[in-house]
């Protein structure tokens, strides 16, 4: 359910802003995609599993104010996020 460390790294090596960025809002976004997307198919089959409902609601509400504030910084970066990680329609 969680992310090893090989997915983070992998994920970070595709979406880093510069060669030693680790935690640009870019990166932050996707790994937080990563781990919403495991924890939505956890909770498909623990229909009762409210504690992870509940951090699956709060890793969303990072990630929605992550990408609002990169839509703030730069507008061209945001769409082309979120057309490579297929989220929003």
């Amino acid at each position: 359910m969680s992310l090893t460390q090989e997915n983070k790294q992998e994920i970070m090596e595709n979406y880093r802003v510069h060669e030693t960025d680790t935690g640009s809002p870019e990166v932050q976004v996707a790994i937080l995609s990563e781990k919403i997307s495991r924890l939505s198919l956890h909770l498909r089959t623990n229909k009762k599993d409210y504690a992870s409902r509940r951090g699956l609601m709060q890793m969303i509400g990072r990630r929605k104010r992550l990408l609002s504030y990169i839509q703030k910084k730069d507008a061209s970066k945001y769409t082309a996020l979120i057309q490579r990680l297929g989220i929003r329609g």
